[in-house]
């Protein structure tokens, strides 16, 4: 409640206090759904469940969002999000001379901290039960990315290469990616890093004979 000048009280609270409380309460809910639909998956999440991880009642969780599906897009659009400017960097061109594994290495570093720090998204986008609502959304940016490394790859191939071969590594590389990722997420410590540089490894070694050891100059 707000105060006039003389100090009584408006009976009404500022538009922008009231729109940043709404907004902490709506991240406290975001995270709150992180947290749960990484531990049950998306299928067996509830939003009561939700609603008892942050500390609040259904009823203060329903003011904001009717359903888990609408918490579930609102979180996977602010993650997607998050994501584009993630690829922009690890995807973005390269010094020439730069080494093949230290380029490689760096995008996945880059990806794989993103997806460390956020294991939701995994969860959401790639598991069994990925919610319809995102289906279409996860698509696009699966899209826009498999554009972004087909557009990397094209530099670094021979300049006559086919380019159903550039789509085709770019598919590759990504699924080679993906495949690894999971086992990232599924352990820790030294075997989790034992397992990220086993994904540098397969991908070094797959790209190694089409672009060649020093990006920028390719093999053949």
């Amino acid at each position: 409640m707000s105060e006039q000048p003389d100090g009584t009280a408006t009976g009404k609270e500022p538009p922008r206090r009231r729109q940043a409380r709404g907004e902490r309460r709506i991240q406290q809910l975001l995270e709150a759904a992180a947290s749960v639909f990484c531990t049950t998956g998306y299928t067996a999440a509830s939003t009561n469940a939700i609603a008892r991880e942050a500390g609040v009642s259904p009823g203060t969780l329903y003011q904001f969002f009717p359903n888990k599906e609408a918490i579930a897009i609102e979180l996977g659009g602010r993650l997607m999000h998050d994501l584009r400017d993630t690829y922009g960097e690890a995807l973005a061109p390269v010094e020439p001379g730069t080494s093949l594994t230290d380029a490689v290495g760096a995008t996945v570093d880059r990806l794989t901290a993103f997806n460390l720090e956020h294991p939701v998204f995994f969860a959401l986008m790639h598991g069994p039960d990925v919610p319809g609502g995102i289906t279409e959304a996860h698509e696009a940016l699966h899209t826009n990315l498999l554009g972004r490394v087909e557009g990397l790859l094209a530099s670094l191939l021979p300049p006559d290469a086919d380019q159903a071969l550039v789509t085709r590594t770019a598919h590759v590389s990504l699924a080679l990616y993906k495949a690894g990722l999971e086992l990232v997420l599924g352990h820790e410590g030294a075997e989790r890093q034992a397992y990220i540089q086993e994904i540098k490894n397969v991908l070094t070694r797959y790209l190694a004979p089409l672009v060649g050891d020093r990006l920028g100059h390719p093999a053949g």
